[in-house]
């Protein structure tokens, strides 16, 4: 299935110069996101994972479906305080700035497999935020999937050290 069809560009958004790759198409296209789906789920198979994370909010969306069709368990990563139970964090930084991720501290174990899911790579600050956080846990990263990988940023540079799978691979130029 070519999905890229359903992935809208929208130019000057968030700001001017930014083409914002707008995944909702495929949510909303019943066959387009069982097939998304199915096709994590396969690499989440093949790779052995037990658990899947995923950041806010996007994340959700993309891995929340995988971890139910797959009978894995789901692990949501959000900002500081928005977690219930006792969390571990990890700082990263953007391009202007530095943001925290956390996780709750019991959700993964040592011998946890772990799929880290989001719908699009762009610099890899966020998913390397991730796999710190799993890596803290003792558990280990197996991979990390993607909806999108942008080529014209660096998040494959900087996720080198993980395998990558992605559905599609675009540039945020139009």
């Amino acid at each position: 299935m070519d999905l890229e069809q359903y992935v809208a560009k929208i130019p000057n958004f968030p700001k001017k110069g930014i083409v914002f790759l707008d995944i909702t198409p495929i949510l909303e296209n019943k066959d387009a996101f069982s097939y998304a789906t199915k096709e994590i789920l396969n690499y989440a198979k093949k790779i052995g994972a037990n658990k899947i994370i995923s950041p806010e909010a996007r994340g959700f969306m993309v891995g929340s479906p995988v971890a139910a069709m797959g009978n894995l368990g789901f692990i949501p990563v959000r900002k500081p305080g928005k977690l219930p139970r006792e969390t571990i964090s990890e700082e990263y930084d953007l391009e202007y700035g530095s943001n925290i991720l956390s996780i709750h501290k019991d959700a993964i174990n040592k011998d946890d497999k772990v799929l880290i899911v989001d719908d699009l790579l762009a610099t890899g600050g966020t998913v390397k935020a991730c796999a710190k956080l799993v890596e803290k846990l003792g558990a280990k990263v197996v991979g990390c999937a993607f909806y999108i990988v942008l080529t014209d940023l660096n998040g494959l540079e900087v996720l080198k050290d993980y395998n990558i799978y992605s559905l599609m691979q675009l540039s945020e130029k139009i």
